[in-house]
């Protein structure tokens, strides 16, 4: 049986799965400890089992559509090490690489694959001036034309690079717009102040004076884009994690302008004390806009979404709530995006 798991494992890769059941395999005469999305990476590491001579093993139960990333570390030297029996890795958009796999009835998002033959959106880079959130220089943003010519709402995404370049989400539009499950949008791809994205996320005025000031005017010299004074919050704001909080704290802020709000495995508090956006939720501000809200079941932040969907429900939004098994990555909120964008911009 152990041999057999070994051959499992190099013939198929990590992990062996066996129904709900997936073991993780290492060759050698010690074992590192087992990190991954589940016990949040190096603060909980799990020891291997040794199940022979020179043969370990951690086993998990997950639930047929999971996706989990992991990876391998050693204690001594405090450094991860690299699984050779799966070649799948994935930048966790810190320091490291993340091993991941897919259960057998989870699978990533085909629609954000690049298709031959379908009309493609146009992307291109700028730099704006934003003074208000004391950037030395100016600040990267991207724009997306839909291939259509009629004036189009806008969606702007916080953590713009990111998702652009992580999530693919011009793909991802270009190909629900094809498909006709989504309406045209454009797109406004605003980067973070790296070290100061905290400062720029938590429920940050000057964050919306830049919008309202600098990149909504200019979006509209480059777009083509509805006039939001004709159409009452008919753009759409979009972040994950502390961009995911600016997210729901623009809608509640600016309604007139950001009626759509996705917000991915979002902060809600730190260090015990709720922010802002909490307040506002409570006091029933802005409740015309529309939030989407998604979060992974291995995410710290969990109980935090599961508290705040019902406090918005029961103060009158129109929230729609989605939890699947996956943790705190872009992999799971690319995933989730196609839903998200056909609950806010249906066709």
């Amino acid at each position: 049986m152990k041999s057999t798991l070994l051959q499992l494992a190099r013939a198929n890769g990590n992990p062996v799965i066996e129904g709900n059941r997936v073991t993780f395999v290492w060759k050698g005469k010690s074992a590192p400890h087992f990190v991954d999305d589940i016990h949040e990476w190096e603060d909980h590491p799990q020891r291997m089992k040794r199940i022979a001579s020179d043969l370990w093993a951690y086993t998990l139960e997950l639930d047929s559509d999971a996706y989990l990333e992991y990876g391998f570390y050693d204690p001594h030297t405090k450094k991860r090490i690299k699984d050779p029996l799966n070649k799948n890795v994935v930048f966790n958009g810190i320091k490291h690489y993340n091993h991941y796999f897919y259960m057998p009835e989870a699978h990533p998002t085909p629609y954000a694959l690049k298709r031959r033959g379908i009309p493609s959106g146009r992307v291109t880079r700028h730099l704006v001036d934003t003074w208000m959130l004391q950037d030395k220089g100016k600040r990267e943003l991207h724009l997306y034309q839909p291939p259509v010519k009629r004036p189009v709402p806008l969606l702007l995404v916080y953590d713009g690079t990111d998702y652009l370049k992580r999530a693919n989400l011009n793909l991802i539009v270009d190909n629900l717009i094809h498909e006709k499950r989504i309406q045209p949008i454009a797109m406004a791809f605003l980067q973070n102040g790296d070290d100061r994205r905290g400062v720029e996320y938590a429920c940050s005025d000057a964050t919306l004076m830049t919008l309202d000031h600098v990149v909504l005017p200019f979006a509209a010299k480059k777009l083509n884009l509805i006039d939001i004074k004709k159409n009452r919050g008919a753009y759409g704001v979009l972040g994950a994690s502390f961009s995911g909080l600016m997210s729901v704290y623009t809608g509640l802020r600016m309604p007139e302008i950001f009626g759509k709000v996705i917000a991915q495995s979002s902060v809600f508090e730190a260090e015990g004390r709720d922010f802002v956006a909490v307040d506002l939720i409570r006091a029933k501000m802005s409740r015309e806009i529309k939030i989407w809200m998604d979060i992974g079941h291995f995410d710290w932040l969990l109980e935090d979404n599961r508290r705040i969907q019902p406090l918005l429900q029961n103060n009158g939004y129109n929230v729609t709530y989605h939890e699947a098994p996956a943790g705190h990555n872009y992999t799971f909120w690319r995933d989730e995006l196609p839903r998200a964008l056909e609950a806010m911009f249906p066709a």
